[in-house]
């Protein structure tokens, strides 16, 4: 059975009161999490349900951008990591 793997950086931003906000540029499309555990968790989980879909229904999508150009915009409340995600061929028929 084929997996497939998708792997984009995304911005995790902190708010004042320690919540995260995440932004995934190339695609645009956001989470949030109460921390920073919280927020990596529902940014793998949206990457893997919109890599499903795109997948299923065929639908183009940007390739992911190289780290280093994210990071050098990025402000000081702002981290930059890759996000994986993993999808079974089974999971888009």
């Amino acid at each position: 059975m084929k997996k497939y793997r998708f792997l984009y950086p995304a911005i995790f931003i902190k708010d004042e009161d320690g919540h995260y906000q995440v932004v995934f540029p190339d695609l645009d499309i956001y989470t949030d999490g109460d921390n920073l555990s919280e927020a990596y968790l529902y940014a793998k989980d949206l990457l893997r349900v919109y890599f499903t879909y795109a997948l299923k229904y065929e639908t183009e999508y940007a390739k992911p951008t190289q780290l280093e150009k994210i990071i050098n915009k990025c402000k000081g409340n702002e981290t930059v990591m890759y996000v994986d995600a993993y999808i079974d061929e089974k999971e888009i028929q």
